[in-house]
């Protein structure tokens, strides 16, 4: 499982501030990352990139914009 989740330092110990679907005692990797709230949404997700990436080249068929655009106008509402 790969989920990135906000945190906060208290006390010397990582607060999530979600729940986490972890097993007590589970060992986990962390990337700690102090990067203002402003710039969070301009970040780039490169393993999500990476993964895409990956399923799009395994894909029989790649829809184009136009096949993609087709589908999307039958679902109902704005």
């Amino acid at each position: 499982m790969t989920k990135q989740v906000e945190a906060v330092y208290e006390n010397g110990v990582l607060r999530p501030l979600e729940p986490l679907p972890l097993d007590e005692h589970q060992r986990v990797t962390l990337t700690v990352s102090d990067v203002p709230e402003d710039q969070l949404a301009s970040m780039i997700d490169h393993a999500f990139v990476g993964r895409a990436r990956k399923e799009v080249e395994a894909m029989d068929h790649v829809p184009t914009l136009e096949e993609v655009q087709k589908r999307l106008s039958r679902i109902p509402g704005p």
